[in-house]
């Protein structure tokens, strides 16, 4: 893109992003940046769009997807560089170190990054009721990456959805760090093959159709009397189980139904409501489901337990799966366990997420401080600059990977499945499906460990192990 034709696009974002009526406004409600990957048009609502760039030499990250070329120094700010040509498997001509590339810098949410493309054309005005829905053939790509299509001057330009591609649209916020306040039964050993512990048999579980079970009282009051009448309790379940289905795509299941029995009446006492209405009263309700820690750094204390409930293994090399890795921290703490606890051994953690953005970006991560005099300090380096970040043994032992579990997965055989709260996240046929693959790709003396207020689905026959509420399943 020659230099007078980059200064009218970046005239026409500024314009934009300031909502600067004009004459035409009327007609033209929306505006798009418009691009080609391998000849065929594309285009990005410029509200997403800060600014174009060209630029080349990025800085080179280990470990990272193959559509990450690196990172790049835009005015003091670090941010990742993605091509989209590898993103959508669209071939990509052989790369010129000394050429440089045309870039959009996106922002998302609070994420900045840019994106490298064939060729970057123009802004195009259109009436926002032009655009058409989507359709397979009108691209290379995944049809759920497209908004749109939509029709100016002759050509036809494919609208990609930015916000589905390079964030979780449906993502839940966690409590960061909160500690369940249900307190799982203390399980020592279930062997393989003989049944539940009392403590799990007894507690209540959830019907497919998000209701309750009737309980042996229950079905003796119809023998002697007739039908019994449904429990309020019964009913209000269903519909929490419906409106937390709803609101955060969880499902109530026999993996969660014993928290959620637990919950409601502590949050029914809580709050005096009897249902869910809207997505404040799903979060509210599920902010002490999350597993400690989520989605920040681990206390000494649970990083104990977690590497006391791993089994002893003579391997010379551990190979993890951690699905659902979020943006790292679990992950990195999850290493620097490992390498710990497995000291003589090459550690592989293959951790995996559907958020493209927090995959993309946790090589990146940068290291508070106070984590080095902390119990992580043994597996951190300090920079030029003063600052902490991972020792390269620990970085060369995570392979951050975009990959949605429910698909078939490439793994080698494992030593650990580390998933914590990602089976309430699945519908019960999906939930059957990824413990499944558990079992498959699980060595003879493999663990596996889900969130802690979750277990594995009742259709399946695990052995168990506890450390306090961490609950270790083995296979037979």
């Amino acid at each position: 893109m020659d230099a007078e034709n980059e200064v009218l696009v970046a005239t026409e974002v500024a314009a934009a992003q300031a909502e600067d009526k004009n004459e035409n406004a009327a007609l033209v409600d929306f505006k798009m940046v418009t691009f080609s990957l391998a000849d065929k048009d594309y285009s990005i609502d410029i509200m997403h769009v800060k600014e174009i760039a060209k630029a080349g030499r990025f800085t080179y990250v280990p470990n990272t997807l193959p559509f990450v070329l690196g990172v790049y120094n835009l005015r003091g700010e670090i941010i990742p560089i993605l091509d989209l040509r590898i993103f959508f498997n669209i071939e990509v001509p052989p790369r010129d170190e000394n050429k440089l590339e045309n870039m959009l810098i996106l922002q998302v949410e609070d994420q900045k990054f840019g994106v490298v493309v064939d060729k970057i054309d123009k802004v195009v005005g259109v009436r926002r009721s032009t655009i058409q829905p989507p359709h397979p053939l009108f691209g290379d790509i995944n049809i759920k990456y497209i908004d749109g299509v939509v029709e100016s001057n002759n050509r036809l330009y494919v609208l990609l959805d930015i916000t589905r591609i390079f964030s979780s649209k449906d993502s839940l916020e966690p409590g960061a760090g909160r500690l369940p306040q249900y307190e799982k039964p203390q399980r020592i050993v279930q062997q393989p093959g003989t049944a539940r512990p009392a403590a799990v048999n007894n507690a209540p579980k959830a019907s497919s159709a998000g209701g309750m079970v009737k309980s042996p009282s229950d079905i003796a009051k119809s023998i002697a009397g007739g039908a019994a009448e449904e429990s309020p309790v019964s009913v209000d379940i269903k519909f929490i189980s419906e409106s937390l289905l709803t609101y955060k795509n969880f499902y109530v299941t026999s993996v969660n139904s014993s928290w959620v029995q637990h919950r409601y009446l502590e949050w029914s006492k809580e709050t005096k409501k009897n249902q869910i209405q809207n997505s404040e009263d799903a979060d509210d309700f599920l902010k002490t489901f999350w597993s400690p820690f989520t989605n920040t750094w681990w206390s000494k204390e649970y990083a104990d337990a977690v590497s006391k409930i791993l089994p002893d293994n003579t391997a010379k090399q551990i190979v993890v799966w951690n699905p659902g890795c979020g943006k790292g921290t679990e992950t990195y703490s999850l290493a620097c366990i490992l390498k710990k606890r497995y000291p003589d051994a090459k550690i592989r953690i293959y951790a995996q997420d559907i958020d493209l953005l927090n995959v993309s970006n946790a090589g990146l991560m940068s290291v508070p401080a106070n984590l080095a005099s902390d119990w992580y300090g043994s597996c951190l380096t300090k920079k030029a600059n003063g600052e902490y970040t991972f020792s390269q043994e620990i970085k060369d032992s995570i392979m951050f990977e975009y990959h949605d579990c429910k698909n078939t997965n490439a793994l080698p055989m494992v030593d650990i499945v580390f998933a914590r709260d990602i089976l309430s996240l699945l519908d019960e046929k999906s939930q059957d499906t990824v413990v499944s693959d558990f079992l498959e790709k699980m060595k003879g003396n493999a663990v596996a460990i889900l969130g802690e207020n979750e277990e594995m689905p009742e259709s399946f026959n695990f052995g168990e192990s506890a450390v306090g509420t961490i609950v270790a399943y083995s296979k037979d």
